[in-house]
C-alpha cells in the first residue's frame, strides 16, 4: 500500500464539521472512479505530550489517505492537476477550507 498523510490546519472561520463532510465527499468520489482505497479518521494533534517531538510543524489536524499502489496515487494526481469536472469541485470543496498543508507519502515495506 502506499499513503499520504496530510498535515493541515483550517481556514479560519471553518468548522471541523464542514471539513469532514467535504473530505467525506471527496473520497467516496475518488473511492468511486478507483482513485483511493481509503482513508482514516481525520485526527486532531495532541502536541502537549512527550511522544510528540515534531518541532518542525505545529499542524492541528492529520489525516492518512491510502491507495493500492503508487500508479494508483499517480493517476489520482493526474486527474486533480487536470483541473476538470466533478474531481475538481470535490477537491477545491476540501482544498479550499484548509491553509499551511504538508503532505507526505510512503509506501509499505512488504
Amino acid at each position: 500500500m502506499f499513503h499520504m498523510l496530510t498535515c493541515f490546519d483550517l481556514k479560519p472561520g471553518t468548522e471541523i464539521g464542514a471539513f469532514r463532510s467535504s473530505y467525506s465527499d471527496f473520497v467516496k468520489y475518488m473511492q468511486s472512479i478507483n482513485l483511493v482505497e481509503g482513508t482514516g479518521p481525520i485526527g486532531e494533534r495532541q502536541s502537549d505530550t512527550a511522544m510528540d517531538t515534531d518541532g518542525e510543524r505545529d499542524h492541528s489536524f492529520f489525516v492518512i489517505m491510502s491507495f493500492k499502489d503508487r500508479a494508483q496515487v499517480d493517476e489520482a494526481v493526474a486527474l486533480l492537476y487536470a483541473h476538470d469536472g466533478p474531481s475538481e469541485v470535490a477537491h477545491k470543496a476540501v482544498y479550499w477550507k484548509v491553509e499551511n498543508p504538508v503532505f507526505i507519502c510512503w509506501q509499505d515495506l512488504d
